[in-house]
């Protein structure tokens, strides 16, 4: 058990993550195009980093608000994921964030936990902080835990 979240009977998903960390396994397509890297994975809680720099940046020179988003989904995702049984899969249903500053080039690190998770629904939040542990966003999201038919080829 990691703070309020009860560990699965399963761990099949937090399994998966630990291959990827350990190089054991690719990392999900859009992590290897971002440059995202999961660092630390435990039931309800995944860190994920990016070296933010020029190759992430809008038109006006700071870093995509969509990169912080990607960033921040994927260790919320992850997150939730470390919370379902094996046979089970997730799609979320709603993603907020807020930004507190513009970034060009750092180190940023997202940290998403599992706030609370029933049998249908998970919250999820998200710090995202770069290299002096600064609040660049705020992230939230809410998934819906899918099985059976809606779970399969997930």
């Amino acid at each position: 058990m990691n703070g309020r979240v009860a560990a699965p009977k399963t761990t099949r998903h937090l399994q998966d993550l630990e291959r990827i960390m350990r190089g054991e396994a690719p990392p999900p397509p859009i992590a290897k195009l971002l440059g995202l890297m999961l660092t630390s994975a435990e039931t309800g809680r995944v860190v994920v980093e990016l070296d933010a720099s020029a190759r992430h940046a809008n038109p006006m020179g700071t870093l995509h608000g969509g990169v912080i988003c990607d960033l921040a989904d994927l260790a919320m995702g992850a997150a939730m994921a470390t919370t379902l049984e094996d046979e089970e899969s997730f799609t979320t249903l709603d993603l907020t964030t807020k930004f507190l500053k513009p970034i060009w080039n750092a180190r940023l690190r997202a940290t998403g936990r599992v706030v609370k998770r029933t049998r249908a629904l998970g919250l999820i939040e998200c710090d995202v902080e770069d290299e002096k542990n600064s609040l660049v966003a705020k992230v939230f999201s809410s998934c819906m835990v899918l099985r059976g038919d809606e779970a399969r080829g997930r």
